[in-house]
């Protein structure tokens, strides 16, 4: 007998399946014996009474041993005598272009600029150890993309775009735990994420698609007017409709598009600061006890939003038990990100603290505006932090003064850092905002704007600056052309990019359909 069930019971008895084990048994009159699996369908935490509770949605087996796989399993086919499409970037979008593609039976071409996700992992570390930063590798660039090595947050409230139960469902097949099929705010983790990355790309190869690393996309192949392939740096053409997923900070794109008069148009973006609280504050405040989390639960999360003088200010990115990273992709220029574990253990939390930046306030009218807005912003941060991520302290943020010294707040940080004023790398309007919204939300959460709280910057890469324009097909006005994901401007992270990607290629074999 398959039974499902909606409960509403204590941390200490969500936590493992031997536990549900025990309460389908109460709850159904069954002996633990007969229940040979429990599969949790949906999970949340109703932390709003000094009583917490988790909700359940479970499916137990009673009697009987599941016949189907925990995660709906998609069968990709052997596309080598497909037409090709060439896809350019690893990141979510990139890649989930490419396995529609090849459901689709096209022959994916993945070519990446930066390297594969585990070459790219010394690289990252050379930032930390060294403050050296490839330029076509980093926190940016490589397969995986801005993603890989942030967490691996995979919560988004861009459900209209596609489905996001495919994305979770594929995310298991290539080895993500089943655990974010049922989480309300899912993630993998930095340390998970890596090898489901690589098994997609082994996934795409076995299809008879191709991936390309270190090959970077110089030009675009322009024939009578459409796009049919792309130049590279390795002297090498690949030819094919072009489905450009270059993300968020492929600035040398951007200026190739502006200079071939392929229409982009500048958008908003926010900028701030990574800020960090003690993770045992953050517990202690969000599930309403003096002990935290205990050892049921699991780190707390917030996320805040407030208006402030005509601005929106929020909290960007949470990562429970996790550290500030250097995320820069450019020498002399410094932008911070935030990352965490799966087990999200780390002494701190850190989240954005931004702003909204709209076009008004970039230096010129160009479509590359707020491009050149980031650069000005992240190259006085490098300075001031003499290629080190600056520091601050929040109580010193107000004096606008340099801090000297840490309170009880021990910064999370991977790699060196040094004490400098934020104010001389930010935009006063953006420290004024971020003031504004730090008390806001410490009137919601006593302890928050705590002046001992250790705020790093620059945050600036939170979404693309720009926008790449398409039409309803996903196709730029230069045919064979198919922007997308978060460096075109069309999503803002992990899922709704991998959403882009799927959408993208599905409008690209319309078309090649069509015209056959």
């Amino acid at each position: 007998m398959i039974q499902e069930l909606q409960l509403r019971i204590l941390p200490e008895e969500a936590v493992s399946e031997q536990s549900l084990k025990q309460v389908v048994a109460r709850e159904t009159g069954t002996s633990v014996p007969y229940i040979h699996t429990v599969r949790v369908l949906k999970r949340s935490i109703d932390a709003r009474q000094r009583t917490i509770y988790v909700n359940v949605k479970l499916r137990a087996f009673i009697n009987e041993q599941p016949d189907e796989p925990e995660f709906q399993l998609v069968e990709y086919k052997d596309v080598s005598a497909g037409k090709p499409v060439v896809v350019v970037g690893a990141g979510p979008g990139g890649l989930f272009a490419a396995l529609r593609l090849i459901e689709l039976g096209l022959r994916p071409i993945v070519i990446e600029r930066g390297k594969n996700v585990r070459e790219r992992k010394k690289d990252i570390a050379l930032i930390s150890r060294e403050h050296k930063v490839d330029g076509e590798s980093n926190y940016s660039f490589g397969e995986g993309g801005a993603g890989a090595y942030s967490d691996g947050k995979l919560y988004t409230r861009s459900k209209k775009r596609g489905s996001v139960d495919k994305i979770l469902n594929v995310f298991c097949q290539f080895g993500a735990s089943t655990s974010i099929l049922a989480d309300a705010h899912p993630h993998i983790g930095t340390d998970k994420l890596p090898r489901v990355i690589e098994n997609i790309r082994e996934q795409i190869i076995r299809c008879g698609g191709e991936v390309h690393f270190e090959t970077r996309m110089d030009a675009l192949v322009i024939r009578n007017g459409e796009v049919v392939g792309v130049e590279t740096n390795t002297g090498e053409n690949f030819l094919g409709p072009v489905i450009l997923a270059t993300g968020h900070s492929a600035r040398d794109v951007y200026r190739y598009l502006h200079d071939r008069q392929i229409p982009i148009e500048a958008k908003g973006i926010a900028v701030g600061v990574r800020l960090e609280h003690p993770q045992m504050l953050i517990d202690q405040i969000q599930y309403h006890r003096k002990e935290g989390r205990g050892n049921y639960l699991p780190a707390a999360e917030y996320s805040f939003v407030a208006q402030v003088g005509g601005r929106g200010v929020y909290s960007f990115c949470m990562c429970p038990g996790g550290y500030v990273v250097n995320s820069s992709s450019e020498k002399g220029r410094l932008c911070v990100n935030g990352m965490s574990y799966h087990d999200r253990a780390g002494h701190n939390s850190n989240t954005a603290l931004i702003t909204t930046v709209t076009p008004d306030d970039f230096p010129s009218d160009s479509p590359l505006a707020g491009l050149e807005f980031q650069r000005k912003y992240e190259e006085l941060a490098y300075k001031i932090g003499n290629g080190k991520i600056p520091v601050q302290l929040f109580g010193d943020f107000l004096k606008n003064q340099m801090s000297t010294k840490l309170g009880k707040v021990t910064p999370s940080i991977k790699g060196e850092w040094q004490f400098a004023n934020l104010h001389e790398c930010l935009p006063d309007y953006v420290c004024a905002s971020l003031e504004e919204g730090m008390r806001a939300f410490g009137h919601k959460i006593k302890g928050y704007d705590a002046e001992d709280t250790v705020f790093s910057g620059v945050e600036t890469r939170t979404s693309s600056p720009l926008r790449m324009e398409r039409n309803k097909q996903f196709e730029s006005n230069i045919q064979g052309l198919f922007p997308c994901g978060e460096g075109a401007g069309y999503a803002g992270g992990i899922t709704s990019a991998a959403m882009d990607g799927i959408k993208t290629a599905e409008a690209i074999a319309e078309k090649i359909l069509t015209q056959n």
